[in-house]
């Protein structure tokens, strides 16, 4: 089936299970199958009233929420296609995307977003309508362009009162649908150039969400705390994807800002994390531990060590000793940390979209979350490679999943083939024909494979050659630094250099929070990271970071930046990824400076 095929499929099977929940104002509103079915297909009538063609596309611009979801499944309902957009996106950006994209009718969430819009009106010459979920600011917007902006409540009700004349149109339609056809235009970060959209087809979805399920071992009564942006493909694959086939719940905060709280109140069952929020739990955890008496924390140190052993292995597979050490650390110390992160009932956690520090999956499996490393891409519709819960090898991200092929090709590169990789590139023949040779996907990303797993060595274009010609893979290197709580971001310079140096954001949260405790007087990011014992503190952690490393790779010399790295500069992508090239000609005096 398609997934609005699933989705009709499941309103029929299960109509009064719930679906989604959603957080409003402190309270979780429940939604069923059956109701959110009806909902969709009236936003999909609606999105036809406004005049959208037949295959036509239809953009969202919105943090997670059931909007997000509906206007998805309403378009894939009527035939269209669906093309996300990061909320957090410039004006300039989302303007490109969406004219890239040839989007018709765009749902965005508030006035903030409906500007970015507005201010691009020219390069948009396909955009028909503009449909807003928030109604604060909605007067004001509307009157801007009265032609052009409506609610999206009136949106649902100018679909409700045609569902009864059209529901056989709809029917016919979802009768022809098929899995070759395309669901959604999924832009790819950008690290290197223009984004891309990436054709995201229904037979890849379901050959995904397939593979998903059974490595991962997700049931219907699996809930998943939805908050990543619904524009990136991971979080497309536990909130749309995989729900829509399983049957399984899933939940909407109240904001990106709440997650913390959010997940305490859920307590999911599969959490998805990436890195940096790994990072971050293991930072609030650490500055928790760090303010507590002297014997809590000898406790906690006490539990880690004994735990730490065998925290590669699945519950089922420790010993009788082992397990008696785990209930005891659990008792007096892990639980009340699992519930202060919220993953208390988590059977399943994962990370990916990028590299890890070996240590922080080391630390969350300690505690008790089983935490497993996953690899996938845009351009393979979700997760193709994943550790099995019960064979872990560290640092690696485990075997292909079902229906996926994986091979090593020229210079280490991972190619992989199977129904899930993606239909190409939309508008861009030539980077699809390069993308995807004889079948098989070319990743970009170096691997090894030991005893059949695989492990990411980095991405090929990111590979160093040092000026002694020694090759140095940057994320190594990087990740060893922000197993620190104290450095947030760590991006090396080595390639034709004499010697490896790096640029430096601190963890402001973790460092204020360090700087307070030991009588630091600071104002702002800038004066902590240019207080001399704040330096001391970043050269005691990548001295830390180095012991793990080899001579050639070790940071010699660092620069703390005065400023978070930002989308706004191009220095990150949506995604937070970190644009080498815009750093480096950002930071060209520091890094000089640096060799001097």
């Amino acid at each position: 089936m398609t997934l609005p095929q699933a989705l009709r499929w499941q309103a029929q099977r299960a109509p009064r299970r719930v679906a989604v929940r959603q957080k409003e104002h402190g309270i979780w509103k429940p939604l069923d199958w059956a109701g959110l079915h009806r909902r969709a297909l009236h936003v999909g009538l609606g999105l036809r009233a406004l005049g959208l063609s037949e295959g036509g596309h239809v953009g969202v611009l919105a943090e997670n929420r059931v909007e997000w979801l509906l206007s998805q499944l309403g378009a894939g309902l009527v035939g269209a296609v669906t093309v996300g957009v990061y909320p957090t996106s410039p004006a300039a950006e989302v303007a490109y995307v969406l004219a890239h994209a040839e989007a018709e009718v765009v749902v965005c969430e508030d006035q903030e977003q409906s500007d970015k819009l507005l201010e691009a009106l020219d390069q948009l010459p396909r955009l028909r309508r503009i449909v807003v979920m928030e109604r604060k600011g909605l007067a004001d917007t509307r009157a801007r362009a009265p032609t052009l902006v409506l609610g999206f409540d009136e949106l649902e009700a100018a679909g409700a009162a045609r569902a009864a004349a059209e529901a056989g149109a709809v029917e016919a339609a979802l009768a022809r649908q098929t899995l070759d056809d395309t669901a959604l235009l999924i832009y790819t970060s950008g690290s290197t150039g223009r984004p891309k959209g990436a054709m995201i087809g229904y037979g890849n979805i379901a050959a995904m969400a397939a593979g998903t399920v059974d490595r991962l071992g997700l049931r219907p009564d699996t809930a998943h705390l939805s908050y990543l942006p619904l524009c990136h493909v991971a979080e497309q694959m536990l909130t749309v994807f995989v729900p829509l086939y399983l049957g399984s719940r899933v939940d909407f905060g109240e904001s990106i800002r709440t997650v913390q709280e959010d997940l305490r109140e859920v307590a999911p069952t599969m959490f998805l994390g990436v890195p940096r929020i790994w990072e971050k739990l293991h930072a609030a955890i650490s500055v928790r531990m760090a303010e507590t008496g002297p014997l809590r924390r000898a406790l906690y140190e006490r539990a880690l060590a004994a735990c730490r052993p065998f925290a590669f292995k699945a519950p089922a597979q420790r010993t009788l000793r082992e397990r008696l050490v785990f209930g005891l650390a659990y008792l007096l110390v892990f639980r009340a940390l699992q519930n202060f992160i919220g993953l208390r009932r988590a059977r399943i956690a994962l990370t990916g979209a990028a590299p890890i520090p070996a240590a922080i999956v080391a630390y969350f499996r300690t505690l008790g979350v089983p935490l497993v490393e996953v690899y996938g891409m845009t351009e393979t519709s979700g997760m193709v490679l994943g550790q099995r819960a019960d064979a872990i090898r560290p640092a690696t991200v485990g075997e292909p999943t079902l229906g996926a092929s994986c091979r090593v090709g020229d210079q280490g590169e991972l190619l992989v083939r199977g129904p899930m990789v993606f239909q190409g590139y939309y508008r861009n023949p030539d980077a699809s024909a390069a993308a995807t040779v004889d079948g098989w996907l070319h990743t970009g990303d170096v691997v090894e494979v030991v005893d059949g797993q695989y492990r990411i060595v980095d991405r090929l274009k990111d590979i160093m050659i040092t000026a002694g010609g020694k090759n140095l893979t940057p994320s190594e290197v990087e990740n060893a630094m922000k197993a620190s709580p104290y450095v947030k971001e760590c991006v090396i310079v080595a390639d034709a250099r004499r010697f490896v140096t790096a640029l430096v954001q601190i963890d402001y949260e973790t460092v204020a929070a360090w700087a307070q405790a030991n009588g630091v007087t600071f104002t702002h990011f800038r004066s902590l990271a240019e207080h001399p014992q704040v330096c001391a503190l970043v050269q005691r952690e990548i001295d830390a970071g180095n012991a793990g490393l080899a001579p050639v790779a070790q940071v010699r010399r660092f620069h703390l930046l005065t400023k978070e790295l930002d989308h706004d500069d191009g220095e990150v992508t949506a995604t937070m990824k970190v644009r080498r090239a815009s750093v480096y000609r950002a930071y060209a005096a520091e890094i000089e400076a640096m060799y001097a």
